[in-house]
């Protein structure tokens, strides 16, 4: 009995969303104000994009990032988890594979974030999933609602923009409102949005879902550092890539979709895009990630985007964290990267 509703502990998590508008209509009124914000095109500078199957947490006085963000949403689900004291907040897209590990590992980013803050809560915010036609979204909040619930720590809902409350219909078709959010991190701000530039690496990530071979959730960066991590991780060979690659755009469309009539405009040209990936890199861990090393990735000083960073500057680097040792590292305030790289 963990999940907070409306300031009351709840003995039951609600089975679906039109229950929960029902039950406690507090939640329509903070979905409506989200949906009544303009939607805003963020561009790369300042922004950490999340993936699919990924999350990332950071603090207030990270100097590496404004914004973390994701977008592509239909019946997938943002989650956001603050911490009202302190700030740290973390923001993963959720798909319905490993949503009790990825839950926990949320939790446990904001409260290590929030170390040293005596006050505050943990404040839960999901946006995305709409009534879809196959249930996807409902069934994907009930896991996620379900895996809150069970954690430990007493966790506020504060937001619910999802379901019904996200649809909107045209032409008797059932189409999400928001297709993605950011999240100002200094301020705490959520907003709908969307993200032209998806960071680096936008193929090989969206390969490690699309395969279908792997099932976690990844934590992608590191505040303490200003880097994004990606890797190491293996898929298995698609089978039937190169005739996948030869089939219509409106076949792949509707077998490579969960919500074929809402997707956007650009959905089957990455996924195009991500099967010739496959093609080219059947086996990562051999053409990818050699030797076992992910990549990293920093904010370039001049653009904003992230730069893919040497590796042996990163060795270099885990000397010199490691000669400081941890805690002094996490006490520094918006450590990055980039500054020790002008210097490499």
């Amino acid at each position: 009995m963990v999940l907070v509703f409306n300031g009351v502990l709840q003995e039951k998590c609600p089975p679906d969303t039109h229950t929960l508008y029902n039950t406690h209509p507090v939640y329509r009124e903070t979905a409506s104000q989200l949906l009544s914000i303009p939607n805003k095109v963020i561009g790369p500078v300042g922004l950490l994009y999340v993936q699919q199957r990924e999350l990332a947490a950071t603090v207030p006085h990270d100097k590496s990032i404004n914004v973390l963000g994701s977008d592509d949403s239909t019946s997938c689900l943002i989650v956001v988890i603050r911490h009202s004291g302190s700030g740290a907040v973390a923001l993963a897209h959720l798909d319905g594979c490993g949503t009790d590990e990825a839950v926990c590992t949320m939790v446990q980013r904001v409260h290590e974030l929030a170390l040293g803050y005596p006050e505050g809560r943990i404040e839960l915010q999901l946006i995305g999933g709409f009534s879809d036609t196959r249930n996807y979204s409902e069934e994907l909040f009930g896991n996620v609602m379900n895996s809150f619930h069970k954690h430990p720590m007493e966790i506020d809902l504060t937001l619910a923009c999802v379901g019904e409350l996200n649809t909107t219909i045209r032409g008797s078709i059932p189409w999400p409102i928001i297709y993605g959010v950011g999240v100002n991190i200094k301020t705490g701000e959520i907003f709908p949005a969307t993200f032209p530039d998806k960071g680096p690496d936008q193929s090989l990530r969206n390969a490690r879902y699309l395969t279908g071979s792997d099932p976690r959730v990844l934590d992608v960066y590191d505040c303490h550092l200003g880097m994004l991590r990606i890797g190491p991780f293996n898929y298995e060979p698609l089978r039937g890539v190169d005739l996948w690659l030869e089939q219509s755009d409106e076949f792949i469309l509707q077998h490579l979709s969960t919500s074929p009539e809402v997707e956007p405009p650009h959905f089957v040209m990455q996924i195009r895009t991500t099967l010739k990936y496959i093609q080219d890199n059947p086996f990562p861990a051999v053409t990818v990630f050699r030797d076992n090393r992910p990549h990293y990735f920093r904010r370039d000083e001049h653009t904003g985007k992230k730069k893919n960073c040497p590796n042996i500057f990163i060795f270099l680097l885990l000397i010199f964290i490691r000669s400081m040792g941890s805690s002094e590292i996490l006490t520094t305030e918006g450590f990055n990267c980039s500054y020790l790289l002008k210097y490499r």
